[in-house]
């Protein structure tokens, strides 16, 4: 049987560090990837509710239609209460989904009120489709 030297097993423990070290670092890219896809912390509104009550930087879900593409960002979302303003990044929406304006959506954010130029939407963080 082979004698074990003291730079082999300085070796096998290097070789083991490094192993662990990638292991962690291809693991970390996965878990951000993640998203909590469960019930929302936040309760839904009606339009009319978060247009009525809403403060600025308030947090709000709201369930809906997204009913017109206004350019870029910015769309505009309806529900039986009322129209408003939303701004929707991209990558909110699910991938190889289309969604237009009769497709249920459930979208949270967070609610823009410019107190000086009446300028109110909702800056999305999340979008699902309601089936």
């Amino acid at each position: 049987m082979p004698h074990k030297t003291a730079t082999g097993t300085r070796n096998a423990s290097i070789k083991q560090a490094f192993l662990a070290a990638a292991a962690l670092a291809l693991s970390l890219p996965l878990s951000s990837l993640a998203q909590y896809s469960g019930p929302s912390s936040v309760p839904a509104m009606t339009v009319k509710q978060l247009l009525d009550t809403g403060k600025d930087d308030q947090h709000a879900t709201l369930r809906g239609f997204i009913v017109s593409h206004d350019g870029g960002e910015r769309y505009t979302f309806a529900d039986d209460t009322g129209r408003m303003k939303v701004e929707i990044d991209a990558k909110h929406f699910p991938p190889g989904v289309k969604i237009d304006d009769k497709v249920r959506v459930e979208i949270t954010g967070e609610f823009d009120k410019d107190l000086v130029g009446n300028k109110v939407e909702l800056d999305v963080k999340q979008l699902v489709v309601v089936r």
